[in-house]
């Protein structure tokens, strides 16, 4: 199973909306907070292909769930009206 990967600013999609990251050396500061900067906990980081989910995590990680539907659940259940409203609608079932 692939494990999920966190975002890291080091990561070239990687955006500041701010425009407040530095790097320097091995770290990548942010100006904004003063701090190292903290994807997570940031609400101006963001990724180039919008693929950053809550909690930091990189959402090209994630495998998407999908759920195989039966034609049943996809129709609708038929109405059926009394004799006076079949005589102003003109039909005996609708959907």
């Amino acid at each position: 199973m692939v494990e999920t990967k966190y975002c890291s600013p080091k990561c070239r999609l990687f955006k500041c909306v701010k425009r407040a990251v530095i790097y320097q050396g091995n770290r990548i500061w942010c100006r904004w907070t003063d701090e190292e900067c903290n994807v997570a906990n940031c609400s101006y980081a963001t990724c180039v292909r919008r693929q950053l989910l809550p909690g930091g995590v990189c959402g090209e990680s994630v495998k998407r769930k999908t759920v195989d539907r039966r034609l049943e659940e996809d129709q609708m259940p038929t109405l059926k009206f009394k004799s006076k409203a079949l005589r102003k609608l003109g039909d005996k079932e609708f959907y």
